[in-house]
């Protein structure tokens, strides 16, 4: 499979982006369930999904653009409000950069490393590793690069986050991502309850950590990406809930600024699992 993805890689982005953009539309019209997700978690945000006909394509090449970004040659990429980073870091704190399911959220945490990481300031990132044995070691191979560690779901992981936080390093994660049973809290989400991460907020508290969000945008016919940077508003409450209904509230902001490459299939409001690494 790994000999199958370095092939792909050497694709070019825009015929990658197209073929994934087919394969979006193919689970779409395939699937009823993601097809229903997909329409009610936009109208559950208020917004069309005619509108949304981009984001169709777009789940289908944040799979598709993988081969490339892991094992392809490096990839275009132009940064918006890299300046909050370098104040950041001049500042001697940890980084907590928070990342919705928007865009390439791969990319992000690639054009920090090649960026920043390498000078010394490390990116950790949180990762789910996947349940396929086969995936999981191509994974953690394509994901191991200069300026870049992974820190799976699991205590151990979490101790890795804080570690690197407190030695003023800097760590990614999906903050809209449901996490398992009894690590989270309920909050609106659009005006919905959904089950809610409290790690990233725990993180910035017991850190002292300077919280960012970035997303990347893909730009079309495969020209790149452009990786936003924006501070996060407002004082971070030291209260779980009332942090976990910022943190929502500032990822709705990103959905509603980046709609059309939002993952709206993705099942924001299922009920949480048991976490099997307790």
């Amino acid at each position: 499979m790994t000999l199958l993805f370095r092939l792909l890689s050497c694709l070019p982005l825009w015929l990658l982006h197209g073929l994934g953009c087919a394969l979006g539309w193919v689970a779409f019209l395939a699937s009823p369930s993601y097809r229903g997700r997909f329409l009610f978690n936009a109208k559950q945000a208020g917004v069309s999904w005619l509108s949304l006909l981009g984001a169709v394509g777009c789940a289908g090449k944040m799979v598709a653009e993988l081969p490339r970004l892991w094992f392809g040659r490096p990839v275009r990429v132009r940064w918006d409000g890299d300046a909050l980073i370098d104040h950041a870091l001049d500042s001697g704190k940890g980084i907590v950069f928070m990342t919705p399911h928007v865009g390439c959220f791969e990319v992000t945490a690639q054009a920090y490393a090649k960026r920043f990481g390498v000078a010394g300031r490390t990116i950790t990132v949180l990762f789910r590793p996947p349940r396929q044995i086969w995936l999981r070691s191509v994974v953690e191979s394509a994901r191991q690069r200069p300026g870049l560690l992974t820190a799976p779901t699991t205590l151990a992981g979490v101790k890795q986050l804080i570690r690197a936080l407190k030695q003023g390093q800097c760590v990614g994660l999906l903050p809209d991502q449901v996490p398992p049973m009894d690590q989270g809290v309920w909050a609106p989400f659009f005006g919905k309850p959904a089950y809610t991460m409290t790690l990233s907020a725990r993180l910035a508290i017991q850190t002292g950590a300077t919280i960012l969000v970035a997303w990347g945008e893909r730009r079309p016919w495969g020209r790149g990406y452009i990786v936003h940077v924006r501070p996060f508003e407002g004082d971070l409450s030291a209260d779980l809930t009332s942090a976990s209904v910022q943190i929502n509230q500032a990822m709705e902001a990103v959905i509603k600024a980046a709609a059309s490459q939002y993952l709206w299939g993705y099942a924001r409001y299922k009920a949480p699992k048991l976490n099997s690494h307790a």
